[in-house]
């Protein structure tokens, strides 16, 4: 896997994961409202389809 497929995959998974705790019966909210904006700021671009670009 590419590094910024890998990137952009590890991201993503961290930020549903994010989401699920936060759904969970005693989450720290604060915690969720920090992260939350700061991970989803640091997403990366999503990686090119094959084929598309250079």
């Amino acid at each position: 896997m590419c590094p910024d497929c890998e990137d952009f995959a590890r991201t993503v998974l961290l930020l549903g994961q994010l989401a699920l705790y936060a759904d969970t019966t005693g989450a720290d909210l604060d915690f969720v409202d920090v992260v939350s904006p700061a991970l989803a700021a640091s997403l990366p671009e999503p990686p090119a389809m094959p084929g598309e670009g250079f």
